[in-house]
């Protein structure tokens, strides 16, 4: 079987800072085919930014790509680099609106919405919030932010025993007296105003997200302590808020989807959402197509993952 390569890199048409009120402007682009099926990436993080790969996973001349700076990062303003920035105005439901709001502000009726790891969250957020605004969903390592995903990331009984080396590295920026709360002594840390105190926090942090980002291993990536800062402050407001989701999480809400027709993607080998999150959600919702990548972890551009990726959107694009 030959796999689905990326689409050439493209560039926007069109770009534009939207104010969604709180003093929050959200940078967004639209790429491909003006007139064609408008589709929406969310990205992920939360805090990542978008990248221009993600562009990519779309047939530039039969769709509209629609990207989107979330509120905070990336390019969009106020930046959360800034320790000053108040992240009181950046929650899962204001998301859900910015999104909304774009959507609108864009004259689009109804959108394809393609979302990976946290972006898979935002995505599913959003069309419990507004199904009948959404065509079809791809949603890839599948994050549902329940108490026990969150467990298996900041806890010693799960990845750590996978990754004993970047664990004890995470841990051990802690004073001992503090490890039995790392989410919380990372959270007093990061949110200090001091940059000798909150920039080496973030950088342990996001040592510790960036370890089981794919498959195999790869470099860390060469940021800035103003990017590392952003990503981890807005990282750690999510985790501590339980994702800033409703009374019983994402599961609850799959009777107001299932009549979308979605494409469940995930890793067999991802160690940063690990497949039962998936699995739980295929449960819950047995009407969408559902893939576990035998060769894959976490990456959304990990080959096996691509093909089941650009295959649905390809498919979804003459719907």
């Amino acid at each position: 079987m030959t796999l689905r390569e990326f689409y050439p890199e493209i560039e926007p048409y069109e770009t534009g800072l939207l104010d969604v009120g709180d003093g929050n402007r959200i940078y967004w682009e639209t790429c491909g085919n003006p007139e064609g099926k408008p589709a929406v990436f969310v990205h992920g993080g939360p805090g990542g930014g978008l990248l221009p790969a993600n562009r990519r996973f779309f047939d530039p001349s039969a769709y509209r790509i629609v990207l989107f700076d979330q509120r905070n990062c990336g390019r969009s303003l106020p930046f959360a680099g800034d320790p000053a920035v108040s992240l009181k105005h950046n929650t899962t439901p204001h998301l859900v609106a910015d999104m909304e709001r774009l959507r609108e502000h864009l004259s689009i009726d109804r959108w394809l919405v393609f979302g990976g790891s946290w972006g898979s969250t935002l995505a599913l957020s959003y069309a419990q919030t507004h199904p009948a605004q959404v065509t079809e969903l791809v949603l890839r390592g599948i994050y549902l932010v329940r108490p026990e995903d969150e467990a298996w990331a900041f806890t010693p009984t799960g990845a750590a025993h996978l990754f004993p080396a970047e664990w004890a590295a995470f841990r051990d920026a802690i004073p001992a007296a503090e490890q039995d709360d790392l989410v919380g002594a990372y959270g007093r840390r990061i949110g200090d105003p001091d940059p000798a105190v909150h920039v080496p926090a973030a950088r342990a942090w996001m040592r510790w997200e960036d370890t089981a980002n794919t498959l195999l291993p790869l470099p860390p990536p060469d940021v800035d302590d103003a990017l590392i800062v952003a990503f981890a402050r807005i990282l750690h407001h999510y985790i501590a808020a339980g994702g800033f989701l409703p009374e019983g999480g994402l599961l609850a809400g799959v009777d107001r989807i299932r009549r979308i027709p979605a494409v469940i993607v995930n890793g067999r080998y991802d160690m940063k959402t690990p497949p039962d999150q998936a699995w739980d959600l295929h449960r819950a919702w047995p009407e969408a197509e559902f893939h576990i990548v035998e060769d894959a972890g976490h990456g959304g551009s990990e080959p096996g993952t691509r093909d089941r990726l650009i295959e649905a959107t390809d498919r979804f694009a003459g719907r």
